[in-house]
Formats: structure tokens, C-alpha cells, sequence
């Protein structure tokens, strides 16, 4: 399968309903789900690369599916930004999860993703359909560096209008040149998704992303945020899934000494660091593939 198929989930919220999408790849009758989730401003097709290596290494007993979390990518925009929230998305997670009904779950988050997938993980009594059996959390953890997130501030809920693909994978790099190095077609092929054309049939393109998912970020505190992570830990803490954490060395959203803390306390990740990366590696360059292959692929012992 070298294109995924996209299928939408109506998931309930304070204001009646809201349709998510996700994007599935293999075999679409396997029970062996894995669920990829996107960080903050991106979408489900982050994973295209990740997931057809995934299919092809796993023999076709395997269901890649990668949502676009609420107001990113194919799915609706939320009524109330409020809803653009840490326990509002892993509701939506927990509904698809019952839709899908796997009975293996593994799961690969990147920044805001894994955040999700730390929170559900770390929920004790869930059905056996949400039950984590492996988790791979990309560059994030409990601790989100508070300068980390006043860098995100700056650029998250503009909207840029831009010409041309190329314009936009160029404005794009500009913001997440953090990512790693990355050749001009791979960096294009992730541009893509994130891109639509103006509603005004002027030909020129903008983010596939709703701007008002600024306005819970912004209202954040210091004073929340440690909050937040209080809860955090409380649910890593609880974690049974074999756990790998993947690090950008140059990162500035998870520290050292998070990752650190991480391998030594609730499911004591496994860390594997790549040089030369930020926040957040994107699972395209083929050592960052292989090494989510080798732990999600390994037999259980």
C-alpha cells in the first residue's frame, strides 16, 4: 500500500460533536493496531514513512493508523478552542481506540502526541482495547521546558498565506529547521499535507491548522504549566508499556535531565538519542525508522 486511506470518526464534545480523521495503512483487518500521533500544528501524515516501513518489516499482520488530531489536517475545527486540550484529545483517542478494537496496542507519539499517549497509557482500569502494550514517546516527557514553549507561542495561530509549495516548505523550514536535516524531496513530502488552497479560488495556499488552537496554549502559566506536570509524572508514573523515548540531542523541549529522570522511574524508558536533531526527529531518516522498528518489532520476552 503506497497511499494510505482515510476514513473520520465522530467524536463527542461539549458542543454536540466533532469529526476526526485518520489515515490507515496495511492491513486494515489486522488487530495489531499501531497509532501514531502527530505534535502540535501537524497531521497524521507525518508517519507516512514510519508506517510503510512498519507494514513492510511486520509481514502484513499489522494496522498503521495515524489521526489528524482535532483541528489539524482533514478533521473539524472545534467550535470552542477550549476543547484544544490535553484530556479533550485523548477522549477523541479513546473513542477511535473503541471504534478500532484492537487487541494489541502500540503506540508512537511525537511532542504533543506522546503527550496524549502518556496520558492515556498512564490511566489505570482502561478497556483492553486502549491497553498500551508498547509507547514510543518522541522528544517529549512530563517537563516541557518553559522557553520551548514562549518559541512556539510566537509562530502558533498565524495564519501565513503563501504562493507557491515550495514558498511554503521554505517558511515552514524556517520554524522547524530543528527537526534535523532533511533532503529538499523529504522536506517537500512533509510540507505537503500540511498545506490546502484559500478558500477564496485565488490559487495560493495556507496552514491546514486552526489558528484558535493558540488561545489554551497562550493562557498557560508558569504557574499552570508546573501544574500540568505534576499530573504528568503521576501518569508516567502509572505506565506499564515497555516505553522507548526517542531524543533530539539538540532538543529544546526535553531536557537531559527529564530524559534522564525518565529512564530511572515509571516504566523506565529506554532513551535513544539522535545527534545533530532538535525537536522533534520526524521518523524519516532511516536511522530514526529503524530504531522504532527494532523496539516495536521485537518479540515480547
Amino acid at each position: 500500500m503506497s497511499n494510505p486511506t482515510l476514513a473520520f470518526i465522530d467524536c463527542p464534545d461539549a458542543q454536540g460533536s466533532h469529526r476526526m480523521a485518520y489515515w490507515q495503512w496495511g492491513n486494515l483487518a489486522s488487530r495489531h493496531v499501531v497509532l501514531c500521533v502527530h505534535g502540535l500544528t501537524r497531521q497524521g501524515r507525518d508517519f507516512d514513512t514510519l508506517a510503510q516501513a512498519l507494514c513492510e518489516q511486520a509481514g502484513g499482520d499489522i494496522r498503521v493508523v495515524c489521526p489528524d488530531v482535532a483541528g489539524r489536517g482533514q478533521s473539524d475545527w472545534l467550535k470552542d478552542p477550549q476543547g484544544y486540550q490535553l484530556p479533550f484529545y485523548a477522549a477523541d483517542m479513546l473513542a477511535l481506540l473503541a471504534q478500532l478494537q484492537p487487541t494489541r496496542l502500540d503506540w508512537v507519539g511525537t511532542s504533543m502526541g506522546g503527550l496524549i499517549g502518556l496520558v492515556v497509557a498512564g490511566q489505570p482500569d482502561l478497556p483492553p482495547f486502549a491497553k498500551v502494550h508498547r509507547l514510543v514517546l518522541n522528544d517529549v516527557g512530563p517537563v516541557i521546558e518553559w522557553q520551548a514553549l514562549q518559541r512556539i507561542g510566537q509562530y502558533l495561530g498565524q495564519v501565513p498565506v503563501f504562493d507557491t509549495e515550495q514558498q511554503a516548505a521554505d517558511a515552514l523550514w524556517a520554524i522547524a529547521s530543528s527537526f534535523g536535516p532533511h533532503t529538499s524531496e523529504q522536506w517537500l513530502a512533509l510540507t505537503r499535507p500540511q498545506i490546502k488552497p484559500l478558500a477564496d479560488g485565488s490559487g495560493r495556499l495556507t496552514l491546514r491548522y486552526d489558528p484558535a488552537l493558540a488561545e489554551p496554549f497562550k493562557a498557560m502559566t508558569p504557574e499552570s504549566a508546573a501544574q500540568g506536570e505534576a499530573l504528568l509524572w503521576q501518569a508516567y508514573d502509572q505506565i506499564s508499556a515497555q516505553t522507548l523515548l526517542v531524543s533530539g540531542a539538540e532538543s529544546d523541549l526535553l531536557s537531559a535531565a527529564t530524559a534522564q529522570a525518565m529512564t530511572q522511574r515509571g516504566p523506565k524508558a529506554q532513551l535513544v538519542e539522535f545527534a545533530g536533531v532538535g525537536h522533534a526527529p520526524t521518523f524519516v531518516p532511516q536511522p530514526q525508522v529503524d530504531a522504532v522498528l527494532s523496539f516495536l518489532l521485537a518479540p515480547d520476552h
